[in-house]
C-alpha cells in the first residue's frame, strides 16, 4: 500500500512537462483571443470614466460661473437698490427744502404785504387825524374870532378841541 500513497506524492516528469505546456498554450490563447477584448473594454471604461469626470468637471466649472454670476448679479442688484433709494431720499430732502423755502418766502411776502398795508393804514389815519385836526383848528379860530376869549371860553374850547381828538383817533 505504501506504493499508492508513493505515487500521488511523487513529482512525474512528464506531467511536469505537460503542465508547463498546458499553462504557456493556455496563456498564449488568452493573450491572442481575449486580451485585446479584455483590454479594449477596460479602455473603453476609461474612457468612458474620463469623460465622465471631465463632464463633471466642466459642469463644477459652469456651476461655479453661474453662482459668481448670480452673486455678481445680486450685488449689482443691491447697489441699484440702495442707489435708488439714496436718490429718492436725495429727491425727497430737496423737494422738502424747495418746499419750505417757497414757504419761508410766501410768508415773509405776507408778512411785508401786511406791513405795508399796516404803514398805508397809519399813514391814512394819520392824514385823516391832520385834516380833522386843521378842520377843528379852523373851528377854534372861527369861534375865536366871532367872539373875544376869555378864560372859561378858552379852556372849554380846548376840552372840547382834546375831546374832538380823542373821538377822531
Amino acid at each position: 500500500m505504501s506504493a499508492i500513497y508513493q505515487s500521488l506524492v511523487t513529482i512525474d516528469p512528464f506531467t511536469l512537462v505537460c503542465t508547463i505546456c498546458n499553462l504557456f498554450i493556455q496563456v498564449y490563447l488568452f493573450k491572442r483571443f481575449l486580451l485585446d477584448k479584455v483590454l479594449a473594454v477596460l479602455d473603453a471604461r476609461k474612457a468612458a470614466a474620463g469623460q465622465e469626470i471631465t463632464a463633471a468637471k466642466a459642469a463644477r466649472a459652469e456651476a461655479e460661473r453661474v453662482k459668481t454670476e448670480y452673486e455678481q448679479n445680486m450685488a449689482q442688484a443691491k447697489a441699484q437698490a440702495n442707489e435708488i433709494v439714496a436718490s429718492a431720499q436725495k429727491t425727497a430732502t430737496a423737494r422738502s427744502e424747495q418746499l419750505l423755502g417757497e414757504a419761508r418766502l410766501q410768508a415773509a411776502q405776507i408778512k411785508q404785504k401786511a406791513e405795508n398795508d399796516v404803514a398805508l393804514e397809519k399813514k391814512k389815519a394819520v392824514n385823516d387825524l391832520k385834516n380833522e385836526i386843521g378842520g377843528i383848528a379852523m373851528q377854534i379860530a372861527t369861534k375865536v374870532v366871532e367872539r373875544e376869549i376869555q378864560e372859561t371860553d378858552h379852556r372849554a374850547l380846548i376840552d372840547e378841541f382834546i375831546q374832538n381828538v380823542g373821538d377822531a383817533s
